[in-house]
């Protein structure tokens, strides 16, 4: 039979089973019974063992006997819980002890085991219970993914504002609303205008995309509502525009805070009326479209200026959302960084392990003026230049160059993470220092507990006490 498996950023493991009992001939039958199926089992033979076990490792399952001489079955229940909310706990019980494991269950349990104890039910329930664990794994990674299975693909992120826009778009979506994106230039707003389409009822139809500010009035028109031949010169055959051709789907007008005042006129009487009318042609062209723009102009202060229609701005907008920048959501930095480099080491044929932490912290320490597409460019540019497998400083584009006088590595790697340098720090409390640098450290892994733990050198469970002592979320 082969090894049960958890899956793990992308990898496989083993499932690791901790069995605590103060009887340790029964904890190893248990223990081998399990390690037989290819489970890695973990085996000691006192409470106290098992919660010094619980806060040096982590364990996808815990199956502890209820009642023993120091450390009870509900102490480690509960610490367990703390320790990792995912692992999923089995209680051993004599049969005078039922109700005490009826209250293990309400206090979190997955299950509990009368003795004596039969090893095809505790084989059974380690199954049960490390599926489970399975599932929620799973499932928490297509959050951080943000439900790439229905479309939101393209939208990486999960800082709260990124959970709450793709919550807002999943609403927005199965509706034929038109819709207006907000947004600074390189947030993503045709990712967020493709997945509205993916998840619409319109989703097998065409999906259109149009750059207003890159053309011409006259060249504009003809793009949004075609021509006949002979309607200027060059125009040596008719031409079917883009609100015909995305018939039936999704026409996507973006930076239409640029378009000229004429065409806006023309436009508002296309999503008033649903007809076309050719340049050139008197002959209305009836369209089923559904409009999806967006800007990173401010169109209410542009309305003031006389530059923008303001009826048109209202039929644009009967919903808005609005994109926050990468400086508003620093937290999906890592995640986006880990979601680029797969990108690109598969798109150029290259084999990267990851990012070393001085890259890490210069990437966290920049300004992103160009938001999330300026990142792109950069890990794209990182991966293809770089020859040793690992992302590093030397890897980093000369746009992201630390200006000023140079200094010490270390004052250096201190500003990178936005610290105090190293003078600010001499004379402030450990304690200080210490909750400083967890603080930072977690900003840089977008709060991946494992991953700010290895850069600390600390343990996971240590940087969890940590984290409750010095109440960081």
């Amino acid at each position: 039979m082969p090894a049960p498996v958890l899956p793990d950023a992308g990898t496989q493991k083993l499932v690791r089973v901790l069995v605590v009992d103060n009887d340790i001939v029964h904890a190893r039958t248990m223990g081998e019974g399990l390690s037989r199926l290819g489970y890695q089992c973990s085996i000691v033979g006192s409470g106290t063992e098992g919660a010094r076990k619980i806060e040096q490792e982590s364990f996808d399952v815990v199956v502890t006997d209820l009642m023993m001489n120091d450390i009870g079955g509900l102490e480690i229940l509960s610490r367990a819980k703390q320790a990792s909310p995912e692992t999923e706990v089995i209680v051993v019980t004599g049969h005078g002890t039922v109700p005490s494991a009826v209250a293990a269950m309400q206090q979190g349990a997955f299950t509990y085991l009368q003795k004596p104890l039969d090893l095809s039910h505790l084989r059974t329930a380690v199954d049960r219970a490390s599926e489970g664990v399975r599932l929620k794994r799973q499932n928490l990674e297509l959050h951080q993914r943000l439900d790439e299975k229905f479309g939101f693909e393209g939208v990486v992120g999960s800082s709260p504002q990124m959970l709450s826009l793709i919550e807002r778009l999943k609403r927005i979506a199965p509706t034929d609303a038109t819709l207006l994106i907000q947004g600074e230039t390189g947030t993503g707003k045709e990712l967020v205008a493709q997945a509205v389409h993916q998840n619409s009822p319109r989703k097998n139809k065409t999906f259109v995309a149009l750059n207003c500010a890159a053309l011409s009035e006259n060249i504009l028109e003809s793009e949004l509502f075609g021509h006949v031949r002979g309607a200027f010169t060059d125009a040596s055959s008719d031409r079917v525009g883009k609100f015909e051709y995305a018939n039936g789907g999704t026409l996507f007008l973006d930076e239409v805070g640029d378009m000229p005042m004429a065409t806006q006129i023309k436009l508002l009487r296309v999503l008033e009326s649903g007809e076309i009318t050719r340049v050139g042609s008197n002959t209305p062209v009836r369209v089923n479209v559904r409009i999806l723009s967006a800007t990173n102009r401010n169109l209410e202060e542009a309305i003031a200026a006389g530059a923008f229609r303001s009826d048109l701005y209202h039929r644009l907008k009967v919903v808005t959302i609005a994109i926050p920048s990468l400086r508003e959501r620093s937290a999906d930095l890592p995640l986006l960084i880990e979601h680029f480099i797969r990108l690109f080491s598969k798109r150029h044929g290259k084999s990267i392990k990851g990012m070393s932490l001085p890259a890490r912290m210069k990437l966290a320490a920049f300004a992103w003026p160009g938001n999330v597409r300026q990142l792109r460019n950069v890990i794209e540019s990182m991966v293809v230049v770089d020859c040793d497998e690992t992302l590093d400083v030397d890897d980093l584009p000369v746009e992201l160059e630390p200006a000023g006088a140079p200094g010490t590595a270390a004052v250096e790697e201190a500003g990178a993470a936005g610290l105090p340098g190293l003078a600010g720090l001499v004379g402030r409390p450990l304690e200080e220092i210490e909750r400083l640098f967890i603080a930072e450290t977690l900003k840089v892994t977008g709060g991946n507990r494992e991953q700010a733990a290895e850069m600390l050198g600390i343990g996971e469970r240590t940087l969890y006490r940590k984290i409750k002592e010095f109440q960081l979320s």
